[in-house]
């Protein structure tokens, strides 16, 4: 893999493609099963309480984010090939369990394994961008189509099984079946990524620091913990030394997706009991909302590799904090579909920009390993997000989450005001 690669030629690399097909068929099952499978065959298929379903939920969060900085750190060492089927195995595991299981605790452990399933997916897709687009990071292209991949998936999957569920009667098992063969699929796709990665200028450096490394002179049967020790130790100096970044990046990671944990858990309830929108209409904002995100990602990012990342992210944030408050207390429903479709563009500009922000605050070293615990602190903003989202809903008002997300949104736009002018903690070397 060369660095210094032109944004047009990174999204026609094997790699590239290899990954964004990952990506969507991976985001297709977690989106069915997250978003409009499993809330509704726990609850009305099993009988299962909405705190049960909660904590499964946030279960498959927390394996999700535990595992990204270690699956990140994997990547670099044993490959991406090596490190995405190992996981995506988890995957269709986890999709065999839920076919399989009835109990409480069988369904939480199938949605904890889920998530370690899916774990390396960002880390690796944005290990591998960065490295490609060398030293200038012209990777707002790039990140627009991840994001593309993911929000197509995300929105493909639900609508994809509701429609299924229609046509079948409600057989949860065909359904089921389904996104097992999606999960044999995507774990065939994930066999034509490379398998070490081998980033111009980078290879003779590892290669020096590895002949450095001092193991025992004969092989024993404690040799692969110490290389392992060894390794992992050598790793986490590294990080320390090389993570130069102004603290409020941290905070800004956790804000960014705390968002849509205050929102994924109460967004369809506040559809059906506040606004009264039927199924069909809810599908119809979900495509109003995520298709002109998803058309616009593209552009964007050409733009934010054009012009920068700061006006998309001012623009972004500002748009977004008042859209979801102006939705909070909105009842009009064609006037919540242009409300939608606001929201839908301010997180065109959002995602691929931020990304490519963030990308610009790693260091050559390590990169694996960095974007694993960066992706980790955003992505805990999911597992806190949905428990504040139930806390609010049920002891201050329907609305209450929504007004919430605003209002980080709004502070997240002050932060990322105060990071465009300071991103380091220090002056960067020359």
């Amino acid at each position: 893999m060369q660095t210094n690669t032109k944004p047009a030629k990174i999204l026609r690399s094997p790699f590239f493609i290899a990954m964004w097909l990952t990506l969507f068929l991976v985001e297709i099952i977690k989106g069915a099963l997250l978003v409009a499978i499993l809330p509704v065959y726990m609850d009305n298929i099993l009988g299962l309480s909405a705190g049960v379903i909660g904590v499964a939920f946030a279960l498959q969060y927390l394996g999700d984010n535990l595992f990204r900085a270690p699956s990140g750190w994997a990547a670099e060492r044993i490959g991406f090939r090596a490190t995405m089927v190992t996981a995506l195995i988890c995957t269709l595991v986890a999709v065999i369990m839920i076919i399989f299981f009835k109990s409480a605790f069988g369904l939480a452990m199938a949605c904890l394994i889920l998530g370690v399933g899916t774990s390396p997916l960002w880390p690796c897709a944005m290990t591998g961008v960065t490295a490609m687009s060398g030293p200038q990071n012209k990777n707002g292209t790039a990140m627009g189509a991840l994001e593309m991949a993911a929000l197509g998936g995300t929105g493909l999957g639900p609508i994809g099984m509701n429609w299924l569920l229609e046509r079948t009667h409600h057989d949860y098992r065909t359904i089921f079946l389904v996104l097992m063969g999606v999960a044999i699929l995507v774990i065939l796709v994930a066999l034509i990524l490379p398998g070490r990665v081998v980033v111009e200028g980078e290879h003779a450096e590892s290669e020096t620091k590895r002949a450095d490394m001092k193991y025992p002179a004969k092989p024993n049967i404690l040799t692969p913990f110490i290389r392992l020790k060894n390794s992992v130790q050598g790793t986490l100096q590294r990080v320390r030394s090389t993570l130069n970044v102004n603290p409020l990046v941290y905070p800004a990671l956790f804000m960014q997706s705390f968002v849509i944990g205050l929102l994924s858990p109460v967004i369809t309830l506040y559809t059906r009991t506040d606004l009264h929108i039927s199924p069909n209409l809810y599908s119809l904002l979900l495509i109003a909302g995520g298709g002109i995100t998803v058309i616009a990602l593209l552009p964007v990012g050409k733009m934010v590799d054009r012009f920068g990342t700061a006006p998309f992210l001012n623009i972004g944030f500002l748009m977004a904090a008042a859209s979801l408050f102006a939705f909070s207390s909105i009842t009009s429903i064609p006037v919540v579909f242009g409300i939608v479709m606001l929201v839908g563009v301010s997180y065109a500009m959002i995602l691929p920009a931020w990304n490519a922000f963030v990308a610009t605050l790693i260091p050559k070293g390590e990169r694996g390993a960095i974007w694993g615990f960066f992706l980790t602190l955003q992505g805990s903003g999911m597992v806190v997000g949905p428990i504040v989202s139930g806390l609010l809903w049920d002891h201050i008002s329907h609305p209450a989450p929504f007004i919430g997300s605003a209002v980080v949104m709004a502070g997240l736009a002050v932060v990322h005001y105060v990071l465009s002018r300071k991103p380091y903690r220090t002056a960067p070397a020359k």
